[in-house]
């Protein structure tokens, strides 16, 4: 299974917030042997949530999807999930409980009355409201659930929130795929070449070895190797070797200048 991310939300398209989901997610991922294969950023827009979410339910991925899912009005990806697969929304019961359980405890914290009735708290309950059969993910932070359909999983816009909920997923949900996606590195740095003359090198490579892909990675301004290019393969370690041992012969029958080899 291939593993893809959206982050929803007009304040990480404008600058205003910084992205946190994709390094995070790419760490996680990465400390259980798994890969991030897309990711995609989308605004506060109805038609273009929904349009992702639509490829995100076809795609067969494991799909995180991180924002929209609280109750004001520039929230839309709950209502969005249920457009893109043609389901109504509800009130979720357990969602039901957690949040007024949620309510109980601020209404403890502050020393108030637990007033659930009032208009504001009514309202609170909307972020419980998720597309039929859905099922919820646990919010260790504060308890206000997300939720998931299939394979595609919705949680707060806040890391805070939003890294326990996918590491949990990952840790009991996906535990079984834990170290199916672990790929190895073994590049080297060439100078003086143009990509194009390195091409039908770098095509005979990966023809000539399933299951490995060839990179190139030029620089012009590098700190300590100036203009320069990686160069390099990336796959299963048991493929990796002999690849990378034909892109080094194949370099040095070019005659190229060869650089430090590096190792992922």
């Amino acid at each position: 299974m291939a593993f893809g991310l959206i982050i929803v939300g007009d304040e990480i398209l404008s600058g205003k917030r910084r992205d946190g989901h994709l390094p995070k997610v790419i760490e996680l991922l990465g400390a259980r042997g798994l890969a991030l294969a897309w990711a995609r950023y989308v605004g506060d827009d109805r038609a273009l949530i929904t349009q992702a979410l639509r490829h995100a339910f076809a795609s067969g991925d494991v799909v995180f999807c991180c924002g929209g899912i609280g109750a004001t009005p520039d929230d839309h990806t709950r209502q969005c999930a249920a457009d893109a697969l043609g389901r109504e929304l509800a009130l979720h019961p357990q969602a039901r409980a957690l949040i007024l359980e949620r309510m109980r405890d601020v209404a403890r914290e502050r020393g108030e009355s637990y007033e659930p009735e009032r208009a504001d708290n009514v309202h609170r309950l909307n972020m419980g409201v998720f597309p039929a059969g859905a099922e919820i993910i646990a919010n260790p932070y504060n308890k206000i659930p997300g939720f998931s359909i299939a394979d595609v999983h919705f949680v707060p816009g806040f890391p805070v929130m939003a890294h326990p909920m996918i590491e949990s997923l990952l840790d009991t949900r996906y535990r079984a795929l834990h170290g199916s996606q672990v790929v190895s590195e073994r590049s080297l740095i060439v100078f003086g070449a143009m990509e194009a003359s390195l091409t039908p090198l770098m095509e005979a490579i990966e023809r000539d070895h399933a299951g490995v892909r060839i990179f190139s990675l030029p620089s012009v301004d590098h700190p300590q190797y100036g203009r320069h290019i990686e160069l390099g393969v990336k796959g299963a370690a048991s493929a990796v070797d002999a690849a990378y041992a034909s892109l080094r012969a194949g370099l040095q029958s070019l005659d190229i200048a060869l650089g430090p080899e590096l190792v992922r």
